[in-house]
């Protein structure tokens, strides 16, 4: 009498049965945690708190978002673009330009809206967004901004922003040397 056969049989296939069963199995894993820009709890004395979002690439276009929030007791006005620095590993500056809108580096919806007047209450915030196209002409060496320092206006003090994830806080600009920046604005609904 053979049972080999049978056995072989058997085995695999009580195993993928087993698999079938409806009942529970153990805890669910827990989704992916998107990571998120870290959260300084405390308010800089200038009453806004700027923090970075995730940024989002195709075809050697980025956009990185930026949210200015007020944390301070008084209301903050706002009317036009950030003022921005970019840094290299060593704290210097890079040589690019700075354009207010797209600057034709790509078309994006909304990002050549003009500046309008915002006032923000305490607990409210405005956004921004950085438009640049990670092109390697193939002269001169690509600049990554390591770095990058904000101030919500012209003469408003400046705050280091700091990225978390993965990709740390780089600005892969390529050889181009440009950086579209869009007007301050109201949060998107979701």
């Amino acid at each position: 009498m053979r049972t080999g056969g049978w056995v072989l049989f058997a085995l695999p296939a009580l195993l993928v049965l087993g698999a079938c069963t409806g009942g529970p199995v153990g805890p669910e894993p827990a989704p992916p945690r998107t990571p998120e820009a870290t959260v300084d709890s405390t308010c800089p004395d200038s009453g806004v708190r700027v923090t970075a979002g995730l940024d989002e690439a195709a075809s050697g276009v980025r956009v990185r978002a930026l949210r200015l929030t007020n944390c301070g007791d008084e209301p903050y006005r706002l009317d036009g673009y950030p003022v921005l620095r970019v840094l290299d590993a060593e704290g210097e500056p890079l040589d690019l330009r700075v354009l207010h809108g797209s600057g034709d580096i790509a078309t994006i919806d909304g990002f050549d809206d003009p500046p309008r007047p915002l006032t923000l209450r305490s607990g409210e915030s405005a956004d921004t967004h950085l438009l640049w196209r990670n092109t390697h002409t193939g002269t001169g060496a690509p600049q990554v901004g390591e770095r990058l320092s904000v101030a919500p206006a012209e003469g408003e003090p400046w705050q280091p922003v700091r990225f978390d994830g993965d990709r740390g806080a780089h600005l892969d600009l390529g050889t181009t040397g440009e950086l579209g920046v869009r007007a301050w604005h109201r949060p998107q609904s979701p």
